[in-house]
Parts: structure tokens; C-alpha cells; sequence
């Protein structure tokens, strides 16, 4: 293997993940080393670890996940908090963190630890093994109560809601009706309101109409007296003309039976 750094650091960047897995390891607690002649394990999810350096150095916690390809950790409890306000965890090299407590649920870790120990220790580790399984066991139990209550708990809020909106749209109808009446309300009031005023109106006009024909008719009757008199005055005219022309007429008669008898006489 070469020794340049440059290689050495091509080979970290370009290792397999198979590889890379293994380089994920931490020291073991002095206890851990004493039990199981170990000094260094790599990490996997359900380990507790304790953080060694850094700014959260001294605490310890579950490891939540392993990121494979960045070579980190994440720790319960090792968050940060973004600009905005949200907590996002801080990943840790596993360098900086040493094993206090293995996860034994893993079959293939149990006999990978149990080689080269004696029988007391194997069992011991079997018996740790079974507790971890049992408390795993009820973990998973207890996270399946949560998520059904949450589910049933989702449903009813789902139900509350279904409900609050069927009542709000009855809500919203009988106001609709609500509101309907009230225009049909105002609009017979408008209706009634206007039509004493249509009637009034209409008086009015007929008043006016009736005026109106009351002076056509005293002036047709104006006319006709009018007319009338003019005939009459006319009708006097000629009787005056025929009185004076049959006085005219007596008046030549008297004179012609005078000049007769004068001739006469003579």
C-alpha cells in the first residue's frame, strides 16, 4: 500500500461500500474490552456511543443511523438548530465517539464476539442478547400502540372534521335560505312599498287624463257655444236682411199704387 496522501485519500473517497462499512468503527468502553478482548467495533444503529470531542462532548446516546457513503453517525440527542428555527441532527465521525453499551440483537455480531471467549461470557451474552430482544420486542410494540392511536386518533380527527363540515355546510345552506328569505322579504316589501306609490302614480295620470278631457270637453263646448252664436248672429243677419227687403218691397208697392192713382187722378 502507498504511503502518499494523495493515494491514500483517493482510496478513502473510492473504497467500495464493503469497505467503507468497516472503517465506521469506534474504540470500546475500558469495561467492553475487558469483556469481550476487543478493543474496537464498527458502529451500527442501536449502539449506545458517548461523543468524545467536539462541542456535544460527554454525551450519550442511541446511534439513530449510519450514512455509509459520508462515514458519519447520527446520535439521538446531537441536533442543531437551522436559522429558521428547525432541529436537524449533527452527524458524527465515529472516531470521536467510543462504544459503552452493543446492540446484541444481530445473530451474525453474537458469534463474531463469542469467538475466542469462554462459556460464561457467551452466555452472559446470549442472556444480554434475549433482554435486548425483549425490550426490542416492546419498543416495537409500544411504537405500533403509538401508531395505531395516532391512525385512530387521525381517523377521528378525520371524523371531526367530516362532521364540521357537514355542519358547516348546513350551516352555510340555512344561511343561504336564510338570506333568500330575507330578499323575498324585501322584495315584497320594495313590491308592497311601490305599489301605492304605482297606484298614487296612476291616480295621478288619471287625474291628469281626466283634466285633460274635462278641458277638451268645456272646449268643445266653448266651441259649440261659439259656433252657435255665430249661427245665430248669422240667422239674425238674414232675417234682419229679409225684414228690410220685404220692408223695402212694401215701401216700392206703396209708392206704385200712389203714382197710379196719381196718374189716375190727373
Amino acid at each position: 500500500m502507498s504511503m502518499q496522501p494523495r493515494k491514500q485519500r483517493k482510496l478513502l473517497y473510492t473504497a467500495p461500500l464493503h469497505k467503507r462499512r468497516k472503517w465506521i468503527a469506534a474504540h470500546l468502553a475500558e469495561d467492553l474490552i475487558l469483556r469481550y478482548k476487543r478493543r474496537s467495533l464498527p458502529v451500527i444503529k442501536g449502539d449506545t456511543v458517548k461523543v468524545m470531542r467536539g462541542e456535544f462532548k460527554g454525551h450519550v446516546g442511541k446511534v439513530r443511523s449510519v450514512d455509509v457513503k459520508k462515514g458519519r453517525i447520527e446520535i439521538e440527542g446531537v441536533v442543531i438548530t437551522k436559522v429558521d428555527g428547525k432541529k436537524v441532527p449533527r452527524p458524527v465521525h465515529a472516531s470521536n465517539v467510543i462504544i459503552t453499551k452493543l446492540n446484541l440483537t444481530d445473530p451474525w455480531r453474537r458469534r463474531k464476539l463469542q469467538e475466542g471467549l469462554p462459556e460464561e461470557v457467551r452466555k452472559e451474552i446470549e442472556k444480554e442478547a434475549e433482554e435486548q430482544i425483549r425490550e426490542m420486542e416492546e419498543e416495537m410494540a409500544e411504537e405500533e400502540r403509538a401508531a395505531e392511536e395516532e391512525e385512530a386518533e387521525e381517523a377521528e380527527k378525520a371524523e371531526e372534521e367530516e362532521v364540521e363540515e357537514e355542519i358547516a355546510e348546513e350551516e352555510k345552506e340555512k344561511a343561504e335560505e336564510i338570506e333568500e328569505v330575507v330578499e323575498e322579504v324585501k322584495e315584497v316589501k320594495e313590491e308592497t312599498a311601490e305599489k301605492p306609490e304605482k297606484k298614487k302614480k296612476e291616480e295621478k295620470a288619471e287625474v291628469k287624463e281626466t283634466g285633460k278631457i274635462s278641458e277638451k270637453i268645456e272646449e268643445s263646448k266653448e266651441e259649440k257655444a261659439e259656433e252657435e252664436k255665430e249661427a245665430e248672429e248669422v240667422t239674425a243677419e238674414t232675417e234682419k236682411e229679409k225684414i228690410i227687403e220685404e220692408e223695402g218691397k212694401v215701401k216700392e208697392a206703396k209708392e206704385g199704387k200712389d203714382l197710379k192713382e196719381k196718374e189716375d187722378g190727373e
